[in-house]
């Protein structure tokens, strides 16, 4: 599998189908006022970058990452398809924003995710990457459906 990564203006409708999946993922597994996936509208913002993985013509996997300011950012709605699952889509697609933080010269990327056995296989990818567990961020509350997960860069 050949996997290119790609900065994405979310016109394409595998993106949108994409980004509509993640979106009732989430929304399956969390209290509605308890999710904050972003969706398409939320994510044409200025402040946050989005990139898809393709393989060929397929979509592979999304993600973004919102700067929060300029020593912090965020990571953002990240999303595999289920037709690429364990084919390292989520662990090249994270690597990818990373550096991009890293290039922009932030020292921190912080998440805010759900809790549950649904959020297990994201948790440890971000945990065996070195994202460790902190506090709330940017305007979010802790409550018993979400987490917190920083790496300092």
């Amino acid at each position: 599998m050949a996997l290119h990564i790609r900065i994405d203006d979310l016109s394409s409708q595998p993106t949108q189908d994409l980004l509509a999946l993640h979106l009732r993922g989430m929304q399956a597994y969390s209290p509605p006022e308890s999710v904050h996936a972003l969706d398409l509208s939320a994510l044409r913002t200025p402040d946050i970058t989005v990139w898809t993985v393709w393989d060929g013509d397929a979509i592979a996997g999304i993600g973004a990452m919102r700067q929060l300011s300029p020593e912090q950012g965020e990571l953002k709605s990240m999303r595999t398809h289920p037709d690429h699952l364990r084919k390292g889509v989520a662990a090249a697609l994270l690597e990818h924003i990373i550096d991009e933080a890293k290039a922009r010269g932030l020292s921190r990327l912080s998440l805010e995710t759900g809790s549950g056995p649904a959020f297990d296989p994201a948790l440890t990818l971000y945990r065996r990457r070195g994202f460790t567990d902190g506090p709330a961020f940017g305007g979010y509350q802790a409550t018993d459906f979400n987490q917190f997960l920083h790496l300092t860069l």
